[in-house]
């Protein structure tokens, strides 16, 4: 299947690349550790990488609680394998631990010619044994950085890979750090031929994870998206959330359990208690830490109010990622009406949610889009943007712009999303906007007034920037 997208990140890999090949920095080799969420794309990136490269290379993917003895064993028959260029000294080896592996790899590279070592799902490599952190340290450090050798670390377990550079770990200070994110809504747009509105539904419905966006077809639209891929039930779009979610809790714990609660809506502290716990909410010292794990995951992000006025026990929690939002929400409940061959019944669900789920769901997004965008001309100070509410959620403001975060020196203007199919950004919905901002901290009246709307604006509002879903797109195109 033909690659697309990723160029930026093709990019960096290729810049770390030349370093290696021509022997410019600190050690002549480079290493690289590259993290994000499972189904991402970070496998198909490397292998695409290392195809287009034109040198030697090596990619060795582990297995989850494999012994240490079999996983060396076919580390050593993946190199034999393979085109670099001493690859036949591990024919036949059975190395007795990793220090000795890494080091047959070395050699197994050669001292000239410039390769590629992919070692994938490292975090299993560390679990199955607990000398391997060190080992990599040893052998890089005294044979594989004296090499013209990229060495690509990967792994999904986005705490495991982050310690691997924390101080005090044997790989600290050794390799850069690239986090791997979902498609970008330029790559979205491009891949589903859509034009910028519909494309930013389509990043809403499939979270921009590769493999969800080839399944839509060029020009089809959403709606048609979602009833073929529900008529059946092995669809990237209903199984790619069931496999990540897998991936990330194998068991049924109570994390499971509160990402689902997130999912379905529910942002404060309390709420989530209330809904995990029953009739006897969840105790705080039992949530708290499960919730310090999602964030450390990336499955779930906070949003504090930004304001001139600290207010750090406000926070609101949502799922991290657009697709998973979209799959707790809707498609986790549809696979088994798919499976017994009622699909209707998942997409007329889907549709009567649509509009409100679709409002509050685009505000995160719309949200990274500004922040990308700005600072610009018009904005020139303006490096935060965020949304700001009251403990009641009355009123809630979905833009707000400042000068930094989390706590601002100066807001720079205020604003509303309307992400309506039909109906323009109005007067009633400026007259509201200004009303509802004089609660925030912060703002005065002469604070401008700015929207963002799908369905454009009625003429003669005094908006100091009305923008668009083709400024969202372009956004990514810079």
């Amino acid at each position: 299947m033909k690659f697309t997208g990723r160029a930026f990140d093709l990019d960096q890999l290729d810049a770390q690349l030349r370093l290696a090949t021509e022997g410019r920095g600190g050690t002549r080799g480079r290493a690289v550790i590259i993290t994000g969420r499972r189904r991402v794309g970070k496998s198909r990136l490397v292998q695409e990488f290392c195809d287009r490269s034109g040198l030697p290379y090596v990619v060795f993917q582990a297995t989850r609680g494999r012994s240490p003895v079999a996983e060396r064993n076919d580390f050593a028959e993946t190199v034999a394998c393979s085109g670099l260029a001493g690859a036949e000294f591990l024919q036949g080896a059975a190395p007795q631990d990793w220090n000795h592996t890494l080091r047959s790899l070395a050699l197994a590279a050669g001292d000239e010619t410039p390769c590629i070592v992919v070692l994938d799902e490292v975090p299993w490599l560390i679990e199955q044994d607990g000398e391997f952190e060190g080992a990599l340290q040893t052998a890089w450090d005294r044979y594989l950085s004296a090499r013209p050798i990229l060495l690509i670390l990967v792994g999904s377990d986005l705490s495991v890979m982050e310690s691997l550079q924390e101080y005090g770990r044997p790989f600290f200070g050794r390799a850069a750090h690239m986090t791997l994110r979902p498609l970008a809504l330029q790559d979205v747009a491009d891949m589903t031929g859509l034009p910028a509105a519909d494309a930013v539904d389509a990043l809403l419905v499939t979270g921009g994870f590769p493999e969800v966006v080839r399944s839509w077809e060029h020009g089809m639209s959403r709606i048609d998206f979602l009833r073929d891929s529900l008529a059946n039930p092995l669809s990237p779009l209903l199984a790619s959330g069931e496999l990540s979610l897998l991936g990330e809790f194998p068991s049924a714990t109570y994390a499971r359990t509160v990402l689902e609660a997130i999912g379905t809506g529910e942002r404060t502290f309390s709420t989530i208690a209330a809904n995990v716990g029953g009739a006897t909410p969840l105790p705080s010292g039992t949530l708290a830490p499960i919730l310090t794990n999602l964030i450390a995951k990336r499955v779930v992000a906070t949003d504090l109010p930004l304001s001139d006025r600290p207010d750090t026990k406000n926070k609101r929690y949502r799922v991290a990622d657009h697709y998973l939002r979209f799959w707790l929400a809707f498609l986790q409940r549809a696979i088994a009406d798919s499976e017994r061959g009622r699909p209707d019944l998942a997409l007329r669900r889907i549709e009567r949610s649509w509009t409100t789920w679709r409002g509050r769901a685009v505000e995160p997004l719309v949200r990274d889009c500004l922040a990308r965008m700005l600072p610009d001309d018009a904005w020139p100070d303006t490096e935060a943007v965020g949304g700001w509410w009251n403990r009641q959620n009355n009123p809630e403001i979905d833009l707000v712009g400042a000068d930094r975060e989390p706590v601002a020196s100066r807001v720079h203007f205020v604003g509303s999303i309307k992400w309506l199919d039909a109906r323009p950004f109005d007067r009633h919905d400026y007259d509201a906007l200004v009303q509802d901002s004089a609660a925030v901290p912060g703002v005065t009246t002469e604070t401008p007034k700015v929207a963002v709307s799908r369905s454009g604006y009625e003429p003669g509002l005094p908006l100091a920037a009305a923008w668009t879903p083709e400024d969202l797109l372009a956004a990514w195109q810079r």
